[in-house]
């Protein structure tokens, strides 16, 4: 791995540029070009080390979320997974090994709209969703010192 994309890595785990060119922004910070950027971003996606780039808002300041789980029983694991997935309101579904076995997260402009959605999930499914609002919000925001050099801001 090339040193700049070392300092890409370090210096952007956190502060990702909030404007129309955050690329070119990242660039400036580093002293190169937007291409550069782009290009280490890709190798670094192809290798399966990024996964995504942006940003993580506090769901409560933009509209409301929950954690939910059903319990799906096995033949219908594919299907109910596929429904969930083609929620718009729907992100980070995921399988566990447990009686609530799909865990996913619903977020929505208000309460009132993901009541609606859950309505519609277990009408739909046939399955009562278990319902886990988020009662106090915990921010944990890690960063890491990935190289021998590193300096990550906080």
């Amino acid at each position: 791995m090339d040193e700049l994309t070392q300092r890409l890595l370090d210096r952007f785990q956190h502060g990702v540029p909030i404007c129309a060119t955050p690329y070119q922004a990242m660039a400036n910070a580093l002293n190169c070009s937007e291409a550069d950027i782009l290009l280490r971003l890709e190798q670094l996606q192809q290798l399966g080390a990024l996964s995504r780039v942006g940003p993580v808002i506090e769901h409560s300041k933009a509209g409301a979320s929950s954690l939910v789980a059903l319990a799906v029983p096995e033949p219908r694991i594919e299907s109910v997974a596929e429904y969930i997935n083609q929620l718009p309101e729907v992100n980070h579904n995921y399988l566990r090994e447990h009686e609530y076995n799909l865990w996913f997260v619903l977020t929505g402009p208000s309460r009132d709209h993901l009541d609606v959605i859950l309505q519609r999930i277990e009408h739909d499914t046939g399955l009562a969703p278990l319902d886990l609002p988020m009662l106090t919000p915990y921010r944990i925001d890690l960063g890491f010192s990935l190289f021998s050099n590193s300096q990550v801001p906080l």
